[in-house]
């Protein structure tokens, strides 16, 4: 049995999910709600190398993550975390790590469609 250890979560993020606007013109434009409290976790960002610059579908420039936290159930693919300013997608995950001790995510930086200029 793996001994959880607190100190490895060392970040706070927020977890959100995505609102659909339900009037007929609101196509597209939901908004994102908290999922409870912040919660601890671990952020840890990907190395690149020369071999992984698309690795198992995952564009190495767009900033991916591995996030790990407690085990939680109400987590889904189509939610997003939040860490301060950053704003994270979930692009794999979760993974269960031990028997319900933990779960992992692939995440990338969101950033929005457009020329940013």
């Amino acid at each position: 049995m793996n001994v959880l250890d607190p100190s490895e979560f060392d970040k706070q993020i927020q977890i959100k999910r995505p609102v659909a606007d339900g009037g007929f013109d609101g196509a597209g434009s939901g908004e994102w709600i908290a999922v409870g409290d912040p919660v601890w976790a671990s952020v840890q960002d990907m190395l690149p190398s020369r071999g992984e610059r698309m690795a198992g579908g995952i564009n190495v420039a767009s900033r991916p993550a591995r996030v790990r936290m407690y085990w939680r159930d109400d987590i889904t693919p189509d939610m997003r975390f939040v860490m301060g300013d950053r704003i994270m997608e979930i692009v794999a995950g979760p993974a269960e790590l031990g028997f319900r001790e933990k779960l992992e995510f692939v995440v990338e930086d969101y950033k929005p469609a457009g020329n940013p200029a």
